[in-house]
C-alpha cells in the first residue's frame, strides 16, 4: 500500500519508524581501520540464546528499541543463529562483548548485514568503522554479488550517514508500525527514553 501525502495517525501502543533499505553491488575501496585498543573480533560459532540476547539488548535494545529477536522463541532464534548460512561476530575486550555483527548468507549470491552495532562505551570510537570494514571484506570474500542492510529512524541518528559513507546506496524507504516493545514486556519502560510511549 502506498501512503498518500500528509500526516497519518499512529495507533496508541505502537511505534512508527521510517526504514531505509541500502545495498552495495561491488566491493568499495578499502577504508582500513584498526580495532579500538584492547578489542578483538571473534566469530561466535553457534551462539547460545542467552548470550546473544544479552548482547542484542545491550547493543540495540536499551537505546534504540531493537526488539525483533527478543520476541522470538528459543527454537526460532536457534534456527537462525545455528544455520550454517549465518555468521555471528562479537567485538570483545577482556571476555566481554561490546559489539555485534551478524551476516546472513542464506540467499545465494547475497549477504545481509542482519544486525550491526556497538554498545554505548564504543560510540564515537573506531569500532563501527572497524566492524564495517570486516563485514564488507567477509561478505565479498565469500563471492557474493550484493551486500544489503537496512536502518531506521529509531537507530542512532548517524547510522544512515555512516552506511552511505561506507559505500552503500539507498534503494527505498518504508514506514513500519509495530507494537511498542516497552508495552509488550519485551523491553523495560526505561528503554529509549528519547522515544515517547503512547499508552
Amino acid at each position: 500500500m502506498i501512503l498518500p501525502d500528509g500526516f497519518h495517525d499512529v495507533p496508541r501502543g505502537r511505534v512508527a519508524t521510517v526504514v531505509t533499505h541500502l545495498e552495495m553491488r561491488a566491493r568499495p575501496a578499502p577504508r582500513p581501520c584498526a580495532a579500538p585498543e584492547g578489542y578483538t573480533l571473534r566469530r561466535v560459532e553457534q551462539p547460545e540464546p542467552e548470550w546473544y540476547r544479552d548482547l542484542f539488548l545491550r547493543v540495540g535494545g536499551m537505546d534504540w528499541l531493537w526488539f525483533s529477536r527478543l520476541r522470538m522463541s528459543e527454537e526460532q532464534l536457534l534456527a537462525i543463529l545455528h544455520d550454517p548460512g549465518v555468521q555471528v561476530f562479537a567485538l570483545e575486550r577482556d571476555g566481554l562483548a561490546d559489539g555485534l555483527l551478524e551476516l546472513d548468507f542464506r540467499t545465494p549470491g547475497d549477504c545481509e548485514i542482519a544486525f550491526f552495532g556497538v554498545g554505548p562505551a564504543l560510540l564515537g570510537s573506531t569500532a563501527g568503522r572497524f566492524l564495517m570494514t570486516r563485514a564488507i571484506a567477509t561478505a565479498f570474500d565469500a563471492g557474493i554479488t550484493r551486500l544489503h542492510v537496512h536502518t531506521c529512524t529509531l537507530d542512532h541518528p548517524r547510522a544512515l550517514g555512516f552506511y552511505l559513507r561506507s559505500g552503500f546506496t539507498a534503494l527505498r524507504q518504508q514506514v513500519e508500525i509495530q507494537p511498542d516493545p516497552r508495552l509488550t514486556g519485551d523491553l523495560p519502560d526505561t528503554a529509549a527514553p528519547q522515544i515517547p510511549i503512547f499508552r
